[in-house]
């Protein structure tokens, strides 16, 4: 039998909810380093402990040509996001944006390289699912405009250097370290309103973390020149009220919502064309909503 390959893989924000269950999964069969400011108490040791080869520094300054292996393959998920993206806007594009083709541009020798986009990239569509074609919009702000500069560049970088690509766009990854629906739950726990876009029901296709993994790595197996952009999600679509009615349940609460024009419009992902390049998911949502709250409050668990 052939021993597998290994690869040597940098990771780009290694403590984030994306790029930490990630790098760890790496890590058992790859050499993996992992970038990260860490900038919490207990950062490197959790990275060090996950067998991963800590690199502590800032996206801005750091140079991938210094590493002691180039890498074979890299995941980019470090960013500048949440309230951290309105602070600043121009030190959000030097990180979202312009340091994503440096990057590239240092890892000349990649047979693959994810940039982490948004599903926050797109105009509303209304009461369809977002395909890959479909034009660029605001959904977050200045959060939104350096993903969309972002996937410019990383395009460009990646064509100029030869680097293949995949761009995947995010929407709704959840699991023990927190996402959207573990932010819905936490309103339910302390009695506050799940505040939803109007055009209801919200949908949504939530993908719980055993999921997202295996479709990250798959997404570095898959870059190609030209890049591939594949929407990045669960394989099931279920609406905001759903699962937090299905939560609610859970922790024995009561859920009560709150339409406000002015609320973040559904992310609802089209996934033909990830069915197609990736695969799809396996974890229901139910299981995976179930397995969230009792990783994150299982003291809340009703009996």
């Amino acid at each position: 039998m052939v021993a597998p390959e290994k690869w040597t893989v940098l990771v780009t924000g290694a403590t984030g909810r994306i790029g930490f269950p990630i790098a760890r999964a790496l890590a058992r069969d790859h050499h993996v380093y992992g970038l990260a400011r860490c900038s919490k108490p207990g950062d490197r040791e959790r990275l060090a402990d996950a067998g991963i080869d800590v690199v502590e520094d800032d996206l801005l300054t750091f140079d991938a040509r210094r590493l002691e292996r180039p890498p074979t393959h890299v995941f980019h998920a470090a960013a500048r996001i949440g309230p951290e993206a309105a602070t600043d806007w121009q030190r959000t594009f030097e990180v979202n944006a312009q340091a994503t083709g440096r990057l590239i541009a240092a890892c000349t020798g990649a047979r693959g390289f994810v940039f982490c986009s948004s599903g926050s990239t797109y105009e509303y569509q209304g009461r369809r699912p977002l395909r890959e074609d479909d034009p660029p919009g605001v959904h977050l702000g200045t959060y939104s405009h350096s993903k969309i500069a972002g996937e410019a560049v990383a395009r460009f970088a990646a064509s100029e250097h030869g680097v293949p690509l995949t761009i995947i766009r995010i929407f709704s990854t959840y699991g023990p370290m927190g996402g959207a629906p573990a932010d819905r739950l936490e309103r339910i726990l302390t009695g506050k309103e799940v505040v939803l876009h109007p055009d209801r029901p919200n949908n949504y296709n939530p993908v719980y973390e055993d999921d997202y993994v295996r479709l990250g790595i798959q997404a570095l197996e898959k870059a190609s020149t030209p890049p591939l952009v594949v929407n990045w999600a669960g394989s099931e679509t279920v609406s905001a009220e759903d699962y937090c009615t299905y939560l609610a349940g859970l922790v024995g609460r009561d859920v009560r919502f709150r339409y406000d024009e002015h609320a973040p419009w559904p992310l609802w992902p089209d996934v033909t064309f990830m069915h197609e390049v990736l695969g799809r998911t396996e974890v229901p949502w139910q299981q995976g909503m179930a397995r969230m709250v009792e990783a994150r409050h299982p003291e809340a668990l009703a009996t």
